[in-house]
This record gives C-alpha cells, sequence and structure tokens, in this order.
C-alpha cells in the first residue's frame, strides 16, 4: 500500500476529530511518562541500581527478535548503531546477565544470549513493572480492563504496521531500480 493509498485509506474510515485529539492528547500524555521511563526506572532502582535503562532495552530487544541473537539484530531492533549495541552488550556480558555464543548454523557468528542471572533479573524486572502496572489498574472493572487491554494492543499493532509500512516504502524507494 503507498503512502498515498494509505493516506486515502484514513480518510475513508477516518474516526471523529474529537476521537482523534483525545487519543492525540493522551498520547502525548504517556509520551512523557514513556520519555522519563518511569516504570524501568524504578523496576531498576528497585532490582539493579547500577543498570541503565539502555540494558533494559537490549534484553527487551533480545527477546522480540525472532531467530538468531546477534549484536547487529539488537543494534537493528533497537534502531542504534551497531557500536553502541556492541558497547551495551559488552557491559551486560561483564556484568554477567548476557553471555556469548557460537551459533550451530554458523560457528563463526557469535550469538548473544541470556546467562541464568539474566533470566533471573529479567524475571524480577517484569514482576516490578507488572505490579506497577496492577496498581494503576487497580478498581478498574474487569469488562473495562479487557475491553481496554484488546483495545491497546489493536492500537498498537495497527500503529506499528503504519509505521513499518511507511518506512519500507521509504526504503524500497531510495533503493535503485534493477
Amino acid at each position: 500500500m503507498t503512502t498515498k493509498t494509505l493516506l486515502k485509506h484514513v480518510a475513508d474510515t477516518a474516526p471523529s476529530p474529537e476521537d482523534v485529539a483525545r487519543v492525540s492528547e493522551s498520547i502525548g500524555r504517556m509520551r512523557l511518562l514513556i520519555g522519563r521511563r518511569i516504570i524501568g526506572r524504578t523496576a531498576i532502582a528497585n532490582i539493579a541500581p547500577g543498570l541503565d535503562i539502555s540494558h533494559l532495552d537490549v534484553l527487551d530487544a533480545m527477546r522480540r527478535i525472532e531467530g538468531e541473537v546477534t549484536v547487529g539484530a539488537i543494534a537493528e531492533t533497537m534502531r542504534i548503531d551497531p557500536s553502541r549495541g556492541s558497547r551495551l552488550v559488552a557491559d551486560l556480558v561483564s556484568r554477567g546477565i548476557l553471555k556469548r555464543d557460537a551459533s550451530q548454523a554458523d560457528g563463526r557468528r557469535s550469538l548473544v544470549v541470556r546467562t541464568e542471572f539474566g533470566d533471573s533479573l529479567l524475571a524480577e524486572i517484569r514482576a516490578v513493572k507488572r505490579s506497577l502496572l496492577a496498581g494503576v489498574l487497580e478498581g478498574w472493572e474487569a469488562d473495562d480492563l479487557n475491553r481496554f487491554s484488546t483495545l491497546f494492543e489493536k492500537f498498537i499493532t495497527d500503529f506499528e504496521s503504519v509505521f513499518l509500512t511507511a518506512e519500507r516504502e521509504q526504503e524500497e524507494s531510495l533503493q535503485p531500480s534493477p
């Protein structure tokens, strides 16, 4: 779907301007909270004060990578320079959270895997994050929470899809024609 087609589709199925404005305002408020990384920083402060928020990003990126996890794949997933990805991974290796391993498909290729300590650390951080979210969602009606979680997942999935489609089209437009 081209950007022009996408914009026409959006115009044909456009929600009300009031709804878009309300969602936009809420996203703006949430962006400030996310930008400050409140949940992640709180988890780090409680579980592993020596870690940086970027270290959590590496662990999260590893979880989202399908197939072999390499420094390059981590950097690509995080949309950072490979040298920065390498430094972050090296720091986590030195802390015993990650280790390097040889690929079974290509022994020359270095994979990145979590250690047992890394797994337990990640589990503790997730528990703290979920506990914080549970506190925010406390008192919500079960039907409201179920509807919200389903719609929020749909919103994020659709948002990612629109972004990835536009990004892919931009990359394709920069490629020379055969």
